[in-house]
């Protein structure tokens, strides 16, 4: 590359692309698609400055990733692979390629996974893979490689993808620095500085303990605080409810107002990688205006209430009662409320929570600290901090409903439900 190019990023301040790979793999279609996907789906309608994209967020992760390969290259580090370098860098940037709109509800609606999108955008007949290309045939198949973490070296998947990987760090300073809260705040330039390859994998130097122990508390702020905030999964579900509905009458045969075919080839799960990339945010936005003007009564109506903020109400109920969430159902059936679509039970067990696991169940490779006698121990061995909130869920069942359900409720009739649906937080 001739000239140095410079991004100007609010989190890391500068970001530096000094290979011609790295700026063509930014200026591809699939790339730029990015900047058409927000970061945090719908936490926009909670934290009204969640409105950063994947690009950004794919750009600082290509940044940390380079910054630690720098230090590796400073040091000297013997064990550091130096061939190695490009790869890493590609799939840093590339790693969340195959997100689509409010990217974790449409994979629940559908059963689709954005790891695999991302890996047949790479490995398909796209700008990215022609990219890739150049550098060597088999390139693509490494990067992808990376990515599904199918990769043999376990000190290139780590930098991508492991329990204190570039991912993780970008993803928690800038959805802390757009959503507003501090939770997500931690000493990234003392990570970078304690992190080391050794023996085929990345290791923490003991020293920086501290600093690692606090990334995690930041993580599990994170989660409970900005990520499973109860709001935020009213959107979800509402969401997903949408999508469920379309689904519902599609198969039933119902002659929708107004689709486009990638929509339709995603209900039909018929889908291929052009229609995908086709879709963005954007799209799904005009979708649900179109169809907030449909003539079945539920789509409809589900759709303006997404729109305008009209998200389902929640109250915390104890878990184990059966019979009170079937007297609920009962109770909404007959105030004209269809319970499939406007109510749901939720716990944060039943949603991808990422909490430091050290167990041989995780794939994601753990944290391991390296003392001055050169012995490797994992991280929950050494820290109290770390073994107390590794593994651990807390959280509350909540039941969600359009407010007017609650309106509508025969009191006398249902007390029991009244009560408990009386608590709203």
């Amino acid at each position: 590359m001739n000239e140095e190019k410079v991004f100007k990023d609010p989190v890391h301040k500068y970001i530096y692309v000094q290979d011609n790979t790295i700026w063509d793999l930014i200026n591809t279609r699939e790339f730029q698609r990015l900047r058409r996907i927000r970061q945090l789906g719908t936490s926009y309608l909670t934290f009204h400055g969640a409105e950063h994209s994947r690009f950004s967020h794919s750009l600082g992760v290509y940044e940390i990733t380079r910054k630690i390969i720098s230090q590796f290259e400073r040091n000297h580090y013997e064990d550091w692979p130096k061939e190695e370098r490009l790869l890493c860098l590609c799939a840093a940037l590339l790693h969340d390629l195959g997100h689509g709109p409010f990217s974790h509800s449409l994979e629940k609606a559908f059963g689709t996974r954005h790891e695999d999108w991302s890996c047949r955008i790479v490995l398909g007949d796209t700008e990215v893979n022609e990219v890739l290309r150049r550098v060597s045939p088999d390139f693509p198949k490494k990067v992808a490689g990376v990515i599904c973490k199918s990769y043999s070296e376990e000190i290139v998947v780590s930098l991508v993808s492991s329990q204190l990987d570039a991912d993780r760090m970008d993803y928690l300073l800038r959805d802390a620095y757009f959503t507003g809260v501090n939770y997500g705040t931690f000493d990234l330039e003392r990570i970078l500085r304690v992190i080391r390859p050794y023996k085929g994998h990345i290791v923490v130097k003991e020293s920086g303990m501290h600093a690692v122990e606090d990334y995690l508390m930041s993580r599990y702020q994170m989660y409970w605080q900005v990520y499973f905030h109860p709001v935020t999964r009213s959107a979800e579900i509402l969401l997903h409810k949408v999508f469920a509905r379309a689904k519902h009458l599609y198969e039933e045969g119902y002659a929708f107002g107004f689709m486009v075919e990638p929509i339709l080839h995603l209900i039909q799960n018929q889908i291929s990688l052009e229609d995908y990339l086709l879709l963005d945010e954007s799209v799904m936005q005009t979708m649900l205006t179109f169809w907030s003007q449909e003539k079945d009564d539920m789509l409809r109506d589900m759709c303006k209430r997404f729109l305008d903020r009209k998200l389902y109400k929640y109250s915390t109920f104890d878990g184990d009662q059966e019979q009170l969430i079937q007297r609920m159902e009962k109770a909404m059936r007959e105030v004209g409320f269809d319970p499939t679509y406007y109510m749901e039970i939720d716990f944060p067990s039943n949603q991808s929570y990422d909490v430091y696991r050290a167990g041989e169940n995780d794939d994601n490779l753990p944290i391991l600290l390296l003392d001055h006698k050169e012995t490797l121990t994992e991280i929950t061995h050494r820290s109290e901090i770390v073994q107390s909130i590794s593994g651990f869920q807390m959280g509350k069942h909540h039941v969600y409903y359009p407010e007017e359900f609650l309106e509508r409720l025969n009191a006398e009739e249902y007390p029991e439900v009244w009560e408990m649906l009386g608590e709203q937080e």
